[in-house]
């Protein structure tokens, strides 16, 4: 059940030696790797991040290839012979730069923007350099090198909805907008698309003469939740050509992707965007004829994975795309014509984190539950009469995570299925704690993931690693309502006044399920001391465990984080508010009894669990309020919760907060959960390590619609 090393389990300190590669690119030629590799600092406070460069055939050893400390989103221009980044600053503005591959040196800053960089694409001919950046209003936020406080700005217009977005704040007057700039930095930056609306997702035609991009640009956007694709024409001397529409009401559509031959467009699509959840769809868009086929349907698995969502990418006729399986993330290649069966191409107990594919190689990070992301390569056919061969083996290039693993006992989950209330299989995991002595009970954890359409499996996450350190046992599940299965699976959740595919609501199969999971675990495991559980998550386990103890008093302990406890008031202020009735069926305003219905803090007369709750003062897609209206119940019901706010933190604290922040946050939990089940346990403290064992956090995900 465990890897071992020197026999001690992850301790706070060990945050600040977590690395792990990501966004991996290949050059054009197939014969060179580059990635980002981030690390974090504890004595600054901050993540570092460089940009590494790899030989494919691992001829040589992977390299930094930048000084950091904000370098990523490296890019191969097309000739292969220089390499483009974005240099984050602290300040939150962001440079781009480029850097000859064969003898390094001295950046060239070729764009400055105030407000970061969000996507990078060189053009065809390797001239110019499209990106996606957003543009602050200069009425609001004054001229560029104008350090405008918010006292001196004049008040805000907004009329529409999702006008903020969590941990970015103020998003309508600030679009994103996609823009080129010559490559050499020989002129400034022009402007592509104009107006209110947001764009991303750039692919450059592959003439060079348009750049396909995904926007929301009609006049119920905010309503409907829709999201077209677009391309504008790149013509120099010509800053205001309006982008042309080339879908229309086919759902939220984004990551396109042109094919080769420039006659194609894929792309990800969620059908009905206010019919929650769907499974993001693998589509092609035949420019010709408008037509779209929907490749891999047949999975019935999403492609979108939260988090993980890579754009898919062309081989030849073919799809490389991701799919999200039973608690993995794996690699899987299709036809994109439609016609024929997806093929699993990188499977196994892990998640692909990124991929990209050029000339025959095949890149991409990969991450276990007891390791960190690796870069790994093989070898892939375009399947043209003159391509290498059709695959190969796999090849790890690098180690960044090695000494990390080496010193510590990490611990290896174990599978199991429990029976829920009604029959149904519930995937379910167990960890023992570190230093497991046979004949002894430990405290358990049960965790409940957020989302609900997200779902843990088999990457690594350190918040397990850290609790069975301390000498807790881990247990936690997928329960209906999770992404990685069937569509029916995630839609099981859906509340009974939808008039499709009705369900049980929040809190009603999920709640048995995760209930399910920790009784059987209790019967499976002799180290499981059924009278020490305790239950925690955030967001919308935040929202499960609230749930949990205003139903029942099985747990001793429970930590409530980020959660949405009351629905109805949470409709009213998230940045998202105006989807949640795509889970109710209505909004509300025509049914607030159903959101009410719901909603832990109904419930709060029959919560006699202790509870911590834990909240960032900053998020928004669960405000504060969240926090505090649980909190104010509670106290005035005469129970003894504990409120921990967070200044400066967003909805993300856990997975990419301030590091000294996720060192405080697990240091929390985990002393509430000691005092409430271990409290004169003897020895069986002591099974796991000793007082201060503690860390946080977990790797950095990028926010979407999940709670």
């Amino acid at each position: 059940m465990t890897t071992s090393a020197s026999g001690t389990g992850m301790r706070p300190e060990d945050i600040g030696s977590i690395r792990q590669a990501e966004d991996v690119r290949v050059s054009p030629d197939g014969s060179r790797v580059v990635f980002t590799v981030t690390d974090v600092d504890l004595d600054e406070n901050l993540y570092r991040r460089r940009v590494w460069l790899a030989a494919a055939d691992g001829s040589e050893a992977p390299r930094p290839f930048t000084s950091g400390p904000g370098d990523s989103m490296a890019r191969f221009a097309p000739d292969g012979r220089t390499v483009a980044f974005v240099a984050s600053q602290e300040d939150g503005s962001a440079e781009i730069c480029t850097v000859p591959v064969a003898t390094g040196g001295e950046r060239v800053v070729v764009a400055t923007r105030p407000a970061g960089v969000t996507e990078l694409e060189w053009s065809p001919d390797g001239t110019q350099i499209a990106f996606v950046a957003p543009d602050p209003d200069p009425e609001q936020y004054g001229k560029p090198g104008e350090d405008r406080k918010a006292k001196d700005m004049p008040p805000r217009r907004v009329t529409r909805l999702f006008s903020r977005l969590n941990g970015q704040g103020w998003i309508f007057d600030r679009p994103t907008r996609v823009l080129v700039v010559p490559a050499d930095g020989s002129s400034r930056p022009r402007v592509l698309t104009h107006g209110p609306f947001r764009s991303g997702g750039i692919t450059w035609s592959p003439d060079g003469s348009k750049i396909a991009f995904a926007s929301a640009r009609h006049d119920t956007w905010d309503l409907d939740g829709e999201e077209d694709l677009w391309a504008v024409r790149v013509r120099a001397g010509s800053d205001n050509l309006e982008p042309e529409r080339l879908t229309e009401h086919a759902g939220a559509l984004s990551s396109p992707v042109w094919s080769p031959d420039g006659s194609r467009l894929a792309y990800l699509r969620n059908p009905s965007p206010l019919d929650e959840p769907r499974h993001e769809r693998l589509a092609v868009l035949d420019l010709h004829s408008g037509q779209s086929v929907e490749p891999a349907l047949d999975l019935d698995r999403n492609c979108g994975p939260y988090g993980y969502a890579r754009r898919p990418a062309f081989v030849g006729d073919q799809l490389l795309f991701s799919v999200e399986d039973e608690g993995n993330v794996h690699l899987y290649r299709v036809p994109a014509s439609g016609e024929g069966q997806a093929e699993p191409l990188v499977t196994g107990d892990r998640w692909v984190t990124s991929s990209h594919w050029s000339n025959g190689t095949l890149a991409f990070t990969v991450t276990s539950a007891t390791t960190l992301p690796e870069l790994v390569v093989r070898r892939l056919s375009d399947g043209s009469s003159n391509g290498p061969s059709a695959s190969g083996e796999e090849h790890q290039l690098t180690k960044v995570g090695e000494a990390f693993s080496a010193r510590l006992t990490l611990v290896q989950p174990v599978a199991f299925t429990a029976l829920s209330a009604d029959g149904t299989e519930v995937p379910c995991w167990a960890m023992p704690p570190v230093g497991l002595e046979p004949g002894h009970r430990y405290p358990v954890l049960l965790n409940v993931h957020g989302g609900p359409f997200t779902s843990y499996g088999n990457r690594f996450f350190d918040e397990f690693q850290l609790q069975v350190a301390r000498g807790f046992g881990v247990v936690y599940c997928n329960p209906r309502g999770s992404s990685g299965y069937s569509e029916a699976w995630g839609r099981a959740v859906r509340w009974p006044e939808c008039d499709t595919d009705p369900g049980s609501g929040w809190g009603g199969v999920d709640f048995d399920d995760v209930m399910a999971c920790v009784e059987e675990a209790c019967r499976r495991f002799d180290w499981v001391d059924p009278d020490r559980l305790g239950i925690l998550g955030g967001s919308y386990g935040g929202y499960m465990t609230s749930w949990v103890i205003g139903h029942t008093d099985r747990f001793k302990a429970a930590c409530s984080e980020r959660a949405c406890n009351n629905l109805l008031t949470l409709e009213h202020n998230s940045d998202i508010a105006g989807v949640f009735r795509g889970y109710v069926g209505k909004n509300h305003l025509e049914a607030p009894e159903a959101y009410l219905r719901q909603s832990p803090i109904s419930y709060i007369n029959a919560m006699t669990t202790p509870v911590l709750i834990l909240h960032s003062e900053d998020d928004l897609r669960c405000p504060i309020n969240q926090a505090e209206e649980l909190f104010i119940g509670l106290r005035l019901l005469g129970r003894e919760p504990e409120l921990m706010r967070f200044p400066g933190e967003s909805h993300e604290l856990s997975r990419s907060g301030a590091p000294l922040h996720r060192v405080q946050r697990a240091e929390l939990i985990l002393d509430w959960f000691e005092r409430h089940l271990m409290a004169g346990a003897g020895a069986t403290v002591g099974a796991g390590g000793g007082a201060g064992d503690a860390g946080g956090g977990a790797q950095e995900l990028q926010p979407d619609n999940s709670l």
